[in-house]
């Protein structure tokens, strides 16, 4: 993999890459998807996309705060990240998370950060249908059950994008019970990931890690760093980590190329 660089080292040559790779706290301090970061850039890096990160320069986006009521913190965060964004004249960024995707988009424009943001899964999808993307030979034709991410589908309509990715590695789309505009959530939206969960009845994160066992598959493809804990760790719970293997749509486009 060849070093990937900054926007500042863009700016210093006079140059402005295509994109800029918003890598994200989980991306860039989660060990587990410290690998989809490495996956997708190095995605990048074979089709000949010229991209850059911030590095040190980037900061959490605000969702965490917002989501858990701390309105101030946000706009503070916000408003920094977006000082810096439009400093390097930023115009299309991407992402692997849908938090930091859906906050982008819809929630910086209103402090003054105007951007073109795209998730992930919507520029793999583009590649692969373009061809610039295509499935190894040795690609098997195996079933694979997909996880709508709240803020990927609910949250910003994007259901399609994911399952195209998926048909076309030549793999066989499996739909879990509940999917698209009546997904299940993973149970980390809206702060929830950081805290217990209230009492009740039933786990939302067991009952969805149900339905991908009921599914018969033996792999789930997510798209999203805080259903990928919430999935991982739902196996955990119902015995079930050894039988269901867990993958990001950047990583299963890695092992199929």
């Amino acid at each position: 993999m060849e070093t990937i660089k900054t926007m500042a080292e863009f700016a210093a040559a006079g140059e402005q890459p295509e994109f800029l790779f918003w890598v994200g706290c989980a991306g860039s301090f989660d060990d587990r998807h410290k690998k989809v970061t490495r996956a997708f850039a190095e995605i990048l890096q074979k089709v000949g996309i010229s991209f850059a990160v911030l590095g040190t320069e980037e900061s959490c986006t605000g969702d965490p705060a917002r989501r858990a009521g701390n309105e101030f913190l946000f706009q503070m965060q916000a408003m920094s990240n977006i000082e810096v964004l439009n400093l390097y004249a930023v115009k299309k960024i991407v992402t692997a998370c849908p938090h930091c995707f859906n906050t982008l988009k819809n929630e910086y424009p209103t402090l003054g950060g105007n951007y073109e943001v795209i998730h992930h899964s919507q520029l793999l999808a583009e590649l692969i249908s373009s061809g610039k993307i295509k499935a190894s030979d040795g690609s098997s034709l195996e079933q694979v059950a997909y996880h709508d991410s709240c803020y990927l589908g609910r949250g910003n309509g994007v259901y399609e994008a994911p399952r195209e990715i998926i048909s076309g590695l030549k793999k066989e789309l499996i739909e879990l019970k509940s999917c698209r505009t009546k997904g299940l959530c993973c149970g980390a939206g809206g702060a929830q990931v950081f805290k217990e969960p209230e009492a009740g009845g039933e786990d939302v994160q067991v009952k969805r890690v149900q339905e991908m066992v009921d599914s018969g598959v033996s792999k789930v493809a997510l798209a999203c760093p805080f259903c990928m804990v919430m999935v991982q760790d739902g196996l955990n719970k119902v015995g079930k980590e050894k039988h269901i293997q867990v993958v990001d749509l950047a990583e299963l486009v890695q092992q199929s190329m």
